[in-house]
């Protein structure tokens, strides 16, 4: 048989046994150079030679412990062999894919599946990515309206892309990229400060995270359901971004179900949709929004995606909604998360420089504050002067290094770290993760050690960099 790679053929594992040693420079040279830098500077420049399930495994064989899901695209983790096999099987089914001008099954299949789950929902737009589902929901609910001005919580995360940088409750994302859409952040939970916006007359809709990724912070009780009372008063949406927290990240499938009476007017999703293989979004809708915005024959391609609603992503969505209800994984992440949460909560009495445990389902942030002893109150304020969410780092980096542990700080200048592991995650993988934390914090705590002194790395780098 003739060898690929004399003919001339593409040889994919030929290429990475090449080339793949070269990974960090490519990516200096190529692509953001700072990714490289950043890795480096805090001792996350691995090398992971496979993975499965909620584990990466090394050239040496040593196993990691995944508890950041490909920030939260993981839910079932990686390679789940039904996913594969729907994806092998869409591959050799050769579909007449992407025509443009006919209705392929698998997109009506998969959105009938999603909005069992949402029966006050009545449609279904495909896109490619959360972000991009954000934007369908801006749209849609803009036009829906006939006004010019989405609401957002401080500190929200919505995507990057201009549309959801408008609803972006980071300075630091947003600068530099005026002018955005006409926006006005309101404080999580603050129904005053909904109510004024909404007396104005011009808001199509608030767009809210019933559970923030950045810093793990959840819309207090009730605030949802009231907060759709408003709006609907002053004829305005609701728009929940699931994309994070949903499919089953917070033990519901949604997590606005977890407040009876919420049912909101669009929903976002995507993450854990695509099975961590192929990039897909959707924006499910109530039957009269999208009436309107698909008003005519005339308006029919007046919002689409070129890969929306492909075959590769339809069978992912498809396969991983399967293996959700097939192997009970909302029921597996309501327990597990639970279990780690209560765990985690027991050892705020005993570290003084741990002050929070919160969160729901597979969805936790842990929040380090500033500690009562002198010794230790001096470190934290040294920390705290050069950067804030160093010592949160500080607890990432040996989770890595010495616990082959997985994690990430919530975000920027926040002492929280978060927890969003794939959802299949079980007993044994809490005993690890609790007993690596525990083990950390001991050596926080002793006031010495290696800690402590990376913690000095950090402050020097913080302050070169500024």
């Amino acid at each position: 048989m003739t060898d690929p790679a004399e003919k001339g053929e593409f040889d994919l594992g030929a290429l990475l046994a090449e080339r793949g040693a070269e990974r960090y420079e490519l990516h200096t040279k190529y692509l953001n150079h700072q990714l490289p830098r950043m890795l480096h500077t805090i001792g996350f420049d691995k090398v992971y030679e496979k993975a499965e399930g909620a584990h990466f495994w090394d050239a040496d064989g040593n196993d990691y412990l995944d508890m950041l899901a490909g920030f939260g695209v993981m839910g079932l983790g990686r390679h789940h062999p039904v996913v594969r096999k729907a994806l092998h099987d869409v591959l050799d089914a050769s579909l007449a894919d992407l025509t443009r001008f006919d209705c392929q099954p698998l997109p009506g299949l998969l959105a009938e599946r999603l909005l069992a789950h949402s029966p006050h929902l009545d449609r279904v737009f495909f896109g490619n990515s959360g972000t991009e589902a954000v934007e369908t929901a801006l749209k849609f609910a803009r036009y829906a309206t006939g006004r010019p001005r989405i609401l957002y919580c401080s500190h929200a995360f919505h995507g990057l892309t201009t549309g959801s940088l408008s609803v972006n409750g980071e300075d630091g994302f947003r600068d530099g990229f005026a002018p955005l859409l006409p926006d006005t952040a309101v404080p999580l939970g603050d129904l005053d400060a909904l109510a004024r916006e909404l007396k104005k007359g011009d808001v199509a809709g608030l767009i809210v995270e019933p559970i923030q990724g950045k810093g793990v912070h959840e819309a207090p009780p009730g605030y949802l359901r009231a907060a759709q009372e408003l709006l609907h008063r002053h004829k305005a949406l609701l728009i929940a971004d699931e994309v994070q927290t949903g499919l089953g990240r917070t033990g519901d499938f949604y997590a606005y179900q977890h407040e009876e009476g919420v049912e909101p007017d669009l929903v976002c999703v995507a993450k854990a949709l695509s099975g961590g293989y192929v990039p897909v979004g959707a924006t499910l809708g109530k039957d009269w929004i999208f009436k309107k915005v698909y008003s005519s024959m005339d308006r029919v391609l007046v919002h689409s995606a070129s890969f929306g609603s492909n075959a590769q992503a339809m069978a992912a969505g498809l396969a991983v909604l399967s293996v959700m209800e097939n192997e009970q994984i909302v029921a597996n992440a309501r327990a597990t998360g639970e279990q780690l949460k209560s765990r985690l909560a027991a050892l705020i009495d005993k570290y003084e420089l741990l002050s929070d445990v919160r969160g729901r389902g597979l969805m936790i942030g842990i929040e380090f504050g500033r500690p009562k002893s002198l010794k230790l109150r001096s470190r934290w304020t040294m920390l705290q002067a050069a950067r804030k969410g160093l010592f949160a780092q500080m607890v990432v980096v040996p989770l890595l290094q010495r616990h082959r542990i997985l994690t990430q700080v919530s975000g920027d200048h926040l002492e929280v770290i978060k927890l969003i592991p794939p959802l299949i995650i079980g007993e044994r993988d809490v005993d690890r993760f609790v007993e690596a934390f525990t083990a950390v914090m001991d050596d926080a705590h002793s006031g010495g050690g290696l800690m402590w002194d990376f913690g000095k790395t950090l402050v020097k780098q913080a302050v070169a960099n500024r």
